[in-house]
C-alpha cells in the first residue's frame, strides 16, 4: 500500500465503511484440497457449510456482485471461491466493469483452466494463483490443477504466485529456497507471497507448524530475501510471523476487510479464514503486511494502526447516522 492508498482507506473509515471487500464468487471447486479452510465445517460458523449455500450464475451473479459493490464502495475487492474460475463467464463481463469504476481487483484461483487472454490487459486487476509447493507435493494435493496444466493455463499473463508453507513440506532442506529458484525464472509470475499455514484453534494436523517452524521460516525467509528479486515482502512483514495479532480485535485485515459468502448474504467471520482461526499461530500474509504497516509510524510519534481505530469509533458513528 503506498501512501495514496493509505489516505484513501482512511477516507473510507471515517465514512463508515471497509476498504476491502472479499467475495466468495461461487461455492463450486473442482479441486479437494487437504486443509482448504473454506470448506471445513466450521467456517461459517457451524450452522451451514459452503457448498449447501445458494449462489448464483448468470447474469444475476454479474448483476448481484455490482449491486454489492456499489453498497459497500471498497477500494479493493478480492474474488475467492470455491475457484472463481469456475464463473470465468460472469467474470468476462464483471471484471472490466470493476476496472471501469476504478476498483482494484484480485482474483485468487487454482488456475484448474486457461486464464482468458483478455484479462492481460484490465487495468487494476491482480491474479494470484495459490501453489501448495514444489510439483511433487502440489500435484498429489491439487490435481487437476498440476503445475504441468497451470504453467500452460497463466500464459500470456502476470500472476502472483501464492504459496502456503505448512508442516509436511519442512522436512526435506531448503524447499522455500528450491521453490523460490523454480518460480523466479518462469516469466509469468510476477512476485512470489509466501504465508505459514494457520490452523483453527483446538485443530491437529500435519500441515500445522511448531513455534520453533515458524521461527525457521521467518528466519529462512529473511535469508532469501535478498536473493530472490521476485519475493515481494518487506523485512518488517517476514518479522510479524513471530508476533501475529492477538486477536481479530487486534488485526486490522481482520478489522478493515468485509467478507461475504456464495449467497452474497452470509458474512464470514472474524476473517476470510471463518470458523474460529488461531490467531497465535495466523501465516496470512496479508493480516502480516496489514500489520505492519499498522506498525509504521504517522508524524514520527503515533502508530498507523492507532489511528484506524480511532478512525473505525468515527466512523461507526458516521454509519448510525446513515442507518437512522
Amino acid at each position: 500500500m503506498n501512501r495514496s492508498h493509505v489516505v484513501q482507506a482512511w477516507g473510507r473509515i471515517l465514512a463508515g465503511y471497509r476498504p476491502f471487500l472479499s467475495i466468495e464468487i461461487t461455492r463450486e471447486c473442482p479441486l479437494r484440497c487437504p486443509g482448504c479452510y473454506a470448506y471445513e465445517d466450521a467456517h461459517l460458523g457451524g450452522g451451514v457449510a459452503l457448498r449447501q449455500l445458494s449462489d448464483y450464475k448468470g447474469d444475476e451473479l454479474v448483476q448481484q456482485v455490482l449491486e454489492l459493490v456499489r453498497r459497500e464502495r471498497p477500494l479493493h475487492v478480492s474474488i475467492v471461491g470455491g475457484d472463481p474460475l469456475v464463473r470465468y463467464r460472469e467474470l468476462q463481463v464483471l471484471l472490466p466493469k470493476l476496472s471501469a469504476e476504478g476498483i482494484h481487483v484480485q482474483v485468487v484461483t487454482s488456475a484448474f483452466r486457461p486464464i482468458p487472454p483478455e484479462w492481460a490487459s484490465l487495468p487494476n486487476l491482480e491474479i494470484v494463483v495459490s501453489i501448495d509447493g514444489l510439483a511433487a507435493e502440489h500435484d498429489l494435493r491439487r490435481k487437476p490443477a498440476t503445475y504441468e496444466r497451470i504453467l500452460k493455463n497463466i500464459a500470456g499473463h502476470q500472476v502472483t504466485v501464492h504459496f502456503t508453507v505448512t508442516a509436511q513440506v519442512l522436512r526435506q532442506p531448503n524447499y522455500i529456497e528450491r521453490f523460490l529458484q523454480f518460480w523466479t525464472p518462469v516469466a509469468e509470475a510476477k512476485r512470489v507471497w509466501i504465508s505459514i499455514f494457520t490452523p483453527q484453534r483446538g485443530a491437529v494436523g500435519e500441515e500445522i507448524l511448531s513455534p520453533r517452524q515458524y521461527e525457521f521460516v521467518a528466519s529462512e525467509l529473511l535469508r532469501l530475501l535478498p536473493l530472490h528479486s521476485k519475493l515481494d515482502m518487506r523485512p518488517q512483514t517476514i518479522r510479524e510471523f513471530l508476533n501475529p495479532p492477538a486477536s481479530p480485535d487486534d488485526c486490522i485485515f481482520a478489522r478493515s476487510t468485509h467478507v461475504v459468502s456464495a449467497d452474497l448474504k452470509t458474512v464470514v467471520h472474524p476473517c476470510q479464514l471463518g470458523g474460529n482461526p488461531d490467531c497465535s499461530k495466523c501465516g496470512c500474509v496479508a493480516s502480516m503486511g496489514l500489520a505492519d504497516l499498522g506498525h509504521r509510524r504517522l508524524f514520527d510519534f503515533v502508530e498507523l494502526g492507532a489511528v484506524m481505530k480511532a478512525s473505525e469509533k468515527i466512523g461507526r458513528v458516521i454509519a448510525g447516522l446513515r442507518a437512522a
